[in-house]
C-alpha cells in the first residue's frame, strides 16, 4: 500500500466510489417500505390499526432476511472473497424489489420484503469491508465516512420519489438503479488482502462464523460491536416509522407523515456521519467520538418526547436532530472490521450491522411489552430507548481503539 499518495485520490478509489453508489440504492430500497407503508398497505385493503399491526411485522420480516443475508454474505465474503458478496448481494435485493413494485396480495409482500432483506444485508458490510483493505491503515476512515455519508441520502431520495410516484413505481425505480449498479461493479477489484490470503500455500480456517462463539473473549468483543449499534435502529425502527402514532400521542399541533419523518432522520444521518467520520480522524479515535454521538442521541430523546403539544416543524426538527445523534453508523462498522482479522472481517463486519437490523424485532416486541405494561406508547418507547442507550454505551467500555490499527493480520481460530 502505497501511503504517499494524495488524499482526494486515494479516498476517491473505486472501491469507494462504487460502495458510494452501492450504499444509495441500499438505503433507498431499505427505507423505502417505511416511506411508503401506509399507501402500499392501503391499496391492498389493509387499513387503520390492521396497517400499523402488519407494518410492524412486515419491517420484522424483512430484518429477519436481513439477519439470514447477513450470515450468508458475511461467511461468504471470507470465504469466496468481497466482490462475491457485493455481486451476490445487490442482484438479489434489486430482483426482490422489482417483484415488489407488482406484489397483488398481504402474503406476496411479505415474501417478498424477506428476500429484499436477504439481498440488502450484505452491501455495508461489504463495502466497509473492501474499503478498509484497500485503503490506507491513515486514512480508511475517510473512505468509509464517504461510503456511509452519501450512501444515506438514499434514504432522502426515496422520500422524494414516494412523493412524485406512487409506490410501485418507487419500488421498479429501487430495482432498476441495483440492476444498474451491478454493471458498474464489474470495474472494482478484489481485496489484496483477501488474495494474499487466498493464495496462501497452506488452507487457512475463515469464514467460521461459530468460532466467534467458542471463545469467551472474542464472544464478548463481538457482542459489544453489535450492542453499540442498537440506538440506531430504536431511532429509525421505533421513533422514525412510528412518527404519525406518536404524534397524536404528543399532540403535535398538524399532521406528522412518516415518509418526511423518515427523509429528515436520514438527512441526519447523512450530517452525522460526516462529522463523526471527520471528528474520528482528527482526534484520532474511533470509540471517543462513538461515546459523544451516542450521549448526542440521549439528548435528542429527552427532547423527542417533550415536544408535547409543540408545532409539527419543532417535531421534524428534532427527529432530523436524532438522525444527527445516531450519525456513527459508518464508524461503528468500521470499528467492527477494525476488530478482527482478514480471516474474519467480512463475516463481523456484515453480520454485525444485520445484527442491530434485526434487534428491532426485539426493540418492537419490547416496545409492544411496554405499551401494555405502562399504558401508553410514549412511556413505552422511553423506557425502550433509555435501555438501548444504556446497553450501547455499557458495550462501547469495553471496547480497544482502533484508530490507525494495522489490518494485515489473520484471526486466530
Amino acid at each position: 500500500m502505497n501511503t504517499n499518495r494524495p488524499l482526494l485520490r486515494e479516498i476517491l478509489h473505486p472501491a469507494v466510489l462504487v460502495g458510494v453508489l452501492g450504499y444509495f440504492v441500499d438505503i433507498y430500497d431499505l427505507t423505502l417500505f417505511g416511506i411508503v407503508r401506509v399507501a402500499s398497505l392501503n391499496a391492498l385493503g389493509i387499513v387503520d390499526a390492521a396497517n400499523k399491526f402488519h407494518g410492524l411485522w412486515l419491517l420484522n420480516v424483512q430484518m429477519i432476511g436481513m439477519l439470514v443475508g447477513g450470515l450468508a454474505f458475511g461467511i461468504l465474503g471470507d470465504r469466496r472473497g468481497r466482490l462475491t458478496v457485493l455481486f451476490g448481494s445487490i442482484l438479489l435485493y434489486s430482483i426482490a424489489n422489482l417483484l415488489n413494485g407488482a406484489i397483488t396480495s398481504l402474503p406476496q409482500y411479505y415474501a417478498l420484503r424477506f428476500l429484499a432483506g436477504v439481498g440488502l444485508a450484505g452491501e455495508i458490510g461489504g463495502s466497509i469491508t473492501l474499503v478498509t483493505e484497500v485503503l490506507s491503515r491513515q486514512n480508511r476512515g475517510y473512505g468509509t465516512m464517504l461510503v456511509a455519508a452519501v450512501g444515506v441520502t438514499g434514504a432522502i431520495a426515496g422520500a422524494f420519489v414516494a412523493k412524485m410516484t406512487d409506490w410501485r413505481t418507487a419500488y421498479y425505480l429501487g430495482g432498476g438503479m441495483g440492476l444498474v449498479l451491478l454493471a458498474l461493479r464489474l470495474s472494482v477489484a478484489e481485496s489484496g488482502m483477501f488474495r494474499a490470503m487466498n493464495q496462501s500455500a497452506r488452507p487457512l480456517p475463515r469464514g467460521r462464523f461459530f468460532a466467534l462463539f467458542t471463545d469467551r473473549k472474542r464472544f464478548l468483543k463481538y457482542l459489544r460491536c453489535i450492542l453499540i449499534g442498537l440506538p440506531s435502529w430504536f431511532v429509525v425502527g421505533i421513533l422514525a416509522l412510528l412518527s404519525p402514532e406518536f404524534g397524536k400521542a404528543l399532540q403535535i399541533d398538524g399532521p406528522v407523515v412518516a415518509g418526511t419523518s423518515i427523509m429528515l432522520v436520514y438527512a441526519g444521518l447523512t450530517f452525522g456521519d460526516l462529522a463523526s467520520g471527520l471528528l474520528s480522524q482528527w482526534l484520532h479515535s474511533r470509540k471517543r467520538v462513538v461515546c459523544g454521538f451516542i450521549f448526542f442521541t440521549l439528548a435528542a430523546v429527552a427532547l423527542y418526547f417533550s415536544a408535547w403539544g409543540r408545532s409539527a416543524t419543532f417535531f421534524y426538527s428534532v427527529l432530523f436532530l436524532l438522525g444527527l445523534g445516531i450519525g456513527y453508523w459508518a464508524l461503528f462498522v468500521t470499528i467492527a472490521a477494525e476488530q478482527f482479522g482478514t480471516n474474519m472481517r467480512s463475516t463481523v463486519a456484515t453480520t454485525v450491522p444485520n445484527f442491530v437490523r434485526a434487534s428491532t424485532n426485539i426493540i418492537t416486541l419490547a416496545f409492544q411489552g411496554f405499551t401494555a405494561l405502562l399504558g401508553g406508547i410514549v412511556p413505552a418507547a422511553l423506557a425502550v430507548g433509555l435501555i438501548c442507550i444504556g446497553i450501547a454505551l455499557w458495550a462501547l467500555s469495553g471496547l480497544e481503539e482502533t484508530h490507525g490499527k494495522d489490518l494485515d493480520y489473520l484471526e486466530p481460530l
